[in-house]
C-alpha cells in the first residue's frame, strides 16, 4: 500500500483500535485525500510532538540540545509503525516507539507529561481545519457559478410548482438565486464550524495539567492557529465535532435539494433542464435512447451517507467519565469520509450547474399547458378589489377553474364569458390579470436583495 496515494478515496477496515486505510479510486480529489493519508496524519503527530518539545525547552524543562536532536533526527516509517502496533496494540505508542528508533536517547523528552488524546485531538483539529479550507473554497466556487447562471436566466420565464402541481409563473433565474442564497448560508455555517473545531489541548491525563504546564498548550495552539480548549477532560469535547459534522450534513442536504429539483426538471414529461450529456456517454445498457440524470442521482445518494455520519457524530458526544474511546473508531471513518464526499459532491454539483442544459422553449410550453389556469389568483384579487368578499370571489373563480380541469379550454376565454364574474370586473382588468409582467415585476428587486 502506498500511503501517499492522492487521487483516491478511503475505505476503512477496523482491526481492534487501529485501522488500515485501503485506497480506492472513487470519490476523493488529491488535495482532500492527502489530508487523510497515514503519512500526513503521522506527520501532524510529529509536528505537534516537536512543538511541545519546543515549548518545554523554552521553559527549561528539557535541554535545548535535546530539542535540536529531536528536530534533526525525528522521523517515522508507516510500515514500521504498523509492525510495532501488531505487538503493542496502541497506535500512539507504536508511533512514539518508531520515532524513538530514529532519535535515540533524547526520545525520552518526547510526549513528556502528555496523554495520547493531546496528540490525537490537536492533530485532528489541524486536519479538520485544513479540510474546512478546501470545502470553503468549493462552496465559493459553487456560488460563483450559481450567480452567473442566475443572471443568465433572470428573465427566463417558467412555471413555479407547489406539491408538484403548476402554481404561478417564476423565472429560472429566481430558482437558481434561491440556491445561491442557501449556499451563502452554508459558507457562514462552514466558517463557524471551522472556528468551533479549531481548538487544541495539551493538558495531560484527565486534563488537569498535573504533569505539563499550561504554557505548553498555549504555545502549541498558537503555532498551529488553534485556540486552547478552555477546559477539557482527557479529550476535546465531541459536541464540537458533532457541530462540524452537522454542518457537513446541511451542506449535503442543500446539494441533495438542488439535485432533486434538477432530476424533476429532467423528467421526459417536463424536460426544462438537463444534465450535460457528453459525446460517447451511454445512458442505459438496454435502451440506447436514454439520457439519465446520473450525477444528480449520485449526489442524492451520497447526501444520505453524510447525513447518516452526522448521526454517528452526535452519538459520540456522550462518553464515559473523562473519556473512553468509543468515539475514536467512528471518527476514523466518518470525518475523512464526510469531508472527502462533500469536497467531491460540491465539485460535481458545480460542474453540473456550469454545464446544465436549459430549455426555455419547454419552460414556455409547460407554462401554457394549463391554458392560463395559473392566473386564477390574479382574477381572484381583481374580484376582491371590485368589492365582493374573498369567499365569494374564491367560489366564483374555483367554479370556472374546476370546469377547466375537467374539460380543458382557455381560462381567459372562460372568465370573459362568465356573466357572474364579469358583473364585477372589466375586460381590461382581466387582461391585466393575465399579464406575465405582473408576476415578474419584482424580479430585479429580489436579485438586488440576494446579490447586492
Amino acid at each position: 500500500m502506498n500511503e501517499n496515494s492522492g487521487n483516491l478515496s478511503l475505505l476503512y477496515c477496523l482491526c481492534g483500535k487501529r485501522r488500515e486505510i485501503i485506497m480506492i479510486d472513487r470519490y476523493s480529489r488529491p488535495e482532500m485525500a492527502n489530508i487523510w493519508t497515514l503519512r500526513n496524519k503521522y506527520e501532524k503527530w510529529l509536528q505537534v510532538e516537536i512543538a511541545v518539545c519546543e515549548a518545554l525547552a523554552e521553559r527549561g524543562d528539557i535541554p535545548k540540545i535535546a530539542l535540536e536532536n529531536i528536530k534533526e533526527r525525528g522521523r517515522f516509517e508507516p510500515s514500521r509503525i504498523d509492525e510495532i502496533e501488531k505487538t503493542v496494540k496502541h497506535d500512539v505508542i507504536a508511533f512514539l516507539t518508531n520515532v524513538a528508533e530514529y532519535v535515540g536517547e533524547d526520545s525520552r523528552y518526547i510526549h513528556l507529561g502528555m496523554t495520547s488524546s493531546d496528540l490525537l485531538d490537536t492533530s485532528l483539529a489541524i486536519q479538520m481545519r485544513e479540510a474546512s479550507d478546501i470545502i470553503l473554497k468549493d462552496l465559493n466556487a459553487l456560488s460563483d457559478v450559481l450567480k452567473r447562471r442566475a443572471y443568465e436566466f433572470k428573465d427566463t420565464v417558467m412555471i413555479g410548482r407547489s406539491h408538484g402541481i403548476h402554481a404561478e409563473p417564476i423565472t429560472f433565474g429566481l430558482k437558481i438565486a434561491l440556491w445561491y442564497a442557501e449556499t451563502q448560508r452554508n459558507i457562514k455555517r462552514m466558517e463557524s464550524a471551522r472556528e468551533t473545531i479549531g481548538y487544541g489541548m495539551v493538558s495531560g491525563a484527565v486534563g488537569t495539567f498535573a504533569n505539563i504546564d499550561p504554557s505548553a498548550e498555549e504555545y502549541v495552539c498558537k503555532k498551529f492557529g488553534l485556540k486552547p480548549a478552555p477546559v477539557s477532560s482527557q479529550i476535546i469535547q465531541r459536541d464540537r465535532h458533532a457541530e462540524y459534522m452537522l454542518t457537513l450534513s446541511l451542506i449535503a442536504s442543500s446539494i441533495d435539494k438542488i439535485a432533486v429539483e434538477l432530476r424533476h426538471l429532467q423528467r421526459t414529461e417536463v424536460l426544462e433542464a438537463e444534465e450535460y450529456f457528453s459525446s460517447g456517454q451511454k445512458g442505459s445498457s438496454a435502451m440506447p435512447h436514454k439520457r439519465n440524470p446520473i450525477t444528480a442521482e449520485q449526489l442524492s445518494g451520497l447526501a444520505r451517507v453524510v447525513r447518516a455520519n452526522a448521526i454517528a457524530a452526535m452519538e459520540n458526544v456522550a462518553l464515559w467519565h473523562e473519556r473512553d474511546i468509543s468515539h475514536s473508531s467512528v471518527e476514523r471513518v466518518i470525518i475523512p469520509d464526510s469531508t472527502i464526499l462533500i469536497d467531491y459532491m460540491l465539485n460535481k454539483l458545480t460542474n453540473l450547474i456550469d454545464k446544465l442544459l436549459v430549455y426555455p422553449q419547454n419552460m414556455k410550453k409547460n407554462l401554457d399547458k394549463m391554458g392560463g389556469l395559473v392566473y386564477s389568483e390574479s382574477i381572484l384579487l381583481e374580484l376582491v378589489k371590485s368589492g365582493i368578499t374573498r369567499e365569494e370571489a374564491y367560489k366564483l373563480v374555483q367554479r370556472v377553474s374546476m370546469k377547466m380541469w375537467e374539460r380543458g379550454g382557455d381560462f381567459k376565454d372562460l372568465i370573459l364569458s362568465d356573466r357572474e364574474i364579469m358583473k364585477h370586473i372589466s375586460s381590461s382588468s382581466v387582461e391585466r390579470a393575465f399579464s406575465i409582467s405582473h408576476h415578474l415585476k419584482n424580479v430585479d428587486f429580489i436579485f438586488k436583495r440576494v446579490f447586492g
